[in-house]
């Protein structure tokens, strides 16, 4: 399973970089929206992915920390998505204002001549 896990992780990575060397806007946003969901999972993952398992609550006599999930990553993971959220409509939105003024969407600017 971590086989499977790290290869995906690797595969939006690698994805998102490739996705940024683009020349077109639209592709470096959709780049940049993979690396940070890439980066969400593997948070995550570092939390211990585990099955059947409660998150920390209070019970009876002092909690084994080994017997529970750890809320930290699930937390920070849901701080990063919203975040990516609100970051993501920004760049659209600039991204839209940039192609009314410029007339492309081209990251110089410009398009290139043939």
């Amino acid at each position: 399973m971590e086989m499977v896990i790290a290869l995906a992780i690797g595969v939006l990575f690698g994805s998102g970089i490739w996705l940024i060397l683009r020349p077109r806007t639209f592709q470096v946003i959709m780049g940049f929206m993979l690396m940070s969901y890439a980066v969400n999972l593997f948070i995550f993952i570092m939390g211990r992915l585990w099955i059947n398992r409660p998150p920390l609550t209070l019970g009876p006599g002092a909690p084994d920390p080994v017997a529970y999930a750890d809320p930290l990553p699930q937390a920070l993971v849901l701080t990063a998505i919203v975040i990516g959220f609100a970051t993501t409509a920004l760049y659209l939105v600039l991204m839209i204002g940039a192609r009314g003024i410029t007339g492309t969407d081209h990251v110089d600017g410009e398009e290139p001549e043939q």
